[in-house]
């Protein structure tokens, strides 16, 4: 038996499945203590009028079973937009049937529509299994760029 493999823009309807993915990705990171989002700030900010970033869905068999969480940088140093792939998480059971491929495929398609030359994304330091995937891919690591994080204080403080 063949699955019918398909990846789509993500509706209201994908929205519990997208947040369970959302949190299996936090679990894995190991940042699930801080995960905040809800399945109302996925309709609020993912599909509305205006939406802040978007959500490509991987389904097998009309099961959803992964997700290309993106947002769009609208210009950078060559007046081109970015586009950021800020999660690609594929359930464990279904690793091996081509959904991560089809994602990436995808957001190649998505970039190539919004006239984004790049797409930019952050991989944990020691997920060796990732850096592999996204090699076989076309991606590389970028040898002149670091990412730096700093906290910002928040409610008044400092």
């Amino acid at each position: 038996m063949t699955n019918t493999l398909s990846v789509r823009p993500f509706d209201r309807s994908d929205v519990p499945e997208v947040l369970a993915l959302m949190r299996g990705l936090a679990v894995f990171e190991g940042y699930i203590d801080a995960f905040a989002v809800t399945e109302q700030d996925l309709v609020d900010h993912g599909l509305g009028d205006a939406p802040r970033f978007g959500v490509l869905v991987a389904e097998v068999d009309g099961r959803v079973v992964g997700i290309a969480v993106h947002y769009v940088i609208p210009w950078t140093y060559d007046l081109k937009p970015t586009l950021v792939l800020k999660e690609l998480f594929v359930e464990e059971g279904a690793r091996s049937s081509g959904a991560g491929a089809a994602l990436i495929a995808a957001l190649k398609r998505h970039a190539a529509s919004i006239g984004a030359p790049r797409i930019n994304w952050t991989v944990l330091a020691g997920n060796e299994p990732a850096k592999r995937f996204y090699r076989l891919h076309g991606g590389v690591a970028d040898e002149v760029w670091q990412p730096w994080t700093m906290a910002v204080p928040q409610g008044g403080e400092g």
